[in-house]
């Protein structure tokens, strides 16, 4: 299999509206206000502000809160959607979609994908192709050794995606090594919308380079699906901060709205035609809400209840 030269991508400024989206959140160290999380629930549907209030954990639901508003700013100022008129819903897989458009960004040209993991909530978006994303956050086990961790997760990877797990140095990077492969399994998995069910061990991924810089944006790591390289596909990976990668996986739009995929090795002249990599921007909660309209009462009730979920779940 060939490669091309390692080489770190830099972005570069699409054009308003009709441009790809690369937003991030740190909702792990967001400590949201009474007035912000009144405000947040305000802002979204009915329906997802009772989803979020179910959570036990209020690392799950400030996560979730982040996604909701991070989706609704997206239609709002990239397919020019009013506000309260976005109206969010899921597939059958449970992929979000957007049920309403605008006559100048029709919805279903869009695909957005969206994925929160350790401390941040993210989201990536483009115009006319398919997307997935995922992150994930480097840590140990939360019970048992590295080896038991790696023992239990075998039946995921390939042979050859063991061997560069295995061979990447310490334990703390053969970590690293595995949430860097996990995060582009998943981004495939979602961007085609299969979910649970897809048998992981079918995909394989050759990662290149094999150490990354953070504040670098690199697509030279390569899928094969059935041991035979897909070209159809381009994975974008970055680094958030040290502990935390982030893949986007790219994919060539077909007829209809709905994600597809061919297990063919796919043409690969369509990837000349895609937006250049971009970083993911760091959002604050003030630009999270920045064009936000309230479509419901304030719900004080809803404050207290937040107050009263644990942090996160012990380890």
């Amino acid at each position: 299999m060939v490669f091309t030269i390692s080489r770190c991508e830099t972005e570069a400024q699409p054009a308003r509206g009709m441009g790809g989206t690369r937003w991030a959140f740190r909702c792990g160290s967001w400590s949201p206000s009474r007035r912000e999380w009144l405000w947040a629930a305000q802002c979204i549907q009915r329906e997802e502000k009772e989803r979020i209030g179910r959570f036990v954990f209020a690392r799950d639901a400030k996560a979730a809160m982040a996604g909701r508003l991070l989706m609704r700013k997206l239609a709002c100022e990239k397919m020019g959607l009013p506000w309260d008129e976005i109206r969010l819903e899921r597939t059958a897989k449970g992929k979000p979609f957007l049920a309403s458009s605008s006559p100048s960004f029709p919805s279903h040209q869009w695909a957005f994908n969206i994925s929160h993991q350790g401390d941040f909530a993210v989201l990536a978006a483009e115009c006319g192709l398919q997307v997935g994303v995922d992150v994930m956050k480097t840590r140990q086990p939360g019970r048992g050794s590295v080896p038991d961790f790696f023992r239990i997760m075998k039946r995921q990877f390939t042979d050859h995606e063991w061997g560069v797990i295995k061979g990447a140095g310490s334990e703390w990077t053969q970590l690293d090594m595995f949430h860097r492969h996990w995060t582009l399994k998943e981004s495939f998995i979602k961007a085609i919308g299969i979910g649970v069910g897809f048998d992981l061990h079918r995909l394989e991924f050759h990662v290149s380079p094999m150490h990354m810089q953070q504040g670098c944006v690199y697509r030279e790591t390569r899928m094969c699906v059935d041991s035979k390289e897909n070209t159809g596909w381009v994975f974008e990976e970055s680094l958030l901060d040290q502990d935390h990668h982030v893949a986007v996986a790219l994919g060539k739009a077909e007829e209809g709205a709905r994600p597809t995929w061919s297990e063919d090795q796919g043409d690969d002249n369509w990837v000349s035609t895609i937006p250049p990599p971009q970083k993911f921007t760091l959002l604050t909660f003030s630009d999270l809400i920045s064009r936000a309209v309230p479509m419901e009462d304030e719900d004080t009730n809803y404050w207290e209840e937040f107050l009263k979920k644990t942090t996160e779940p012990a380890s």
